[in-house]
């Protein structure tokens, strides 16, 4: 019997791209661009979400 690995969920607000990187337009001594890396803060740069069942819920 073949057996299927379990698929991970996507994160809806990333989208499964977790990370960007953003020039800000200027450059460094060395003529390379200054760029921001940003995560996203939903699933904190892993790109997948955790099942709502496994998630504490609490006041």
């Amino acid at each position: 019997m073949p057996q299927h690995a379990p698929t991970a969920r996507i994160c809806r607000d990333c989208d499964g791209f977790p990370m960007v990187a953003i020039t800000t337009g200027t450059r460094h001594a060395d003529g390379t661009r200054a760029i921001l890396r940003i995560t996203c803060p939903t699933c904190k740069g892993t790109g997948h979400t955790t099942p709502a069942a496994l998630v504490r819920a609490g006041r």
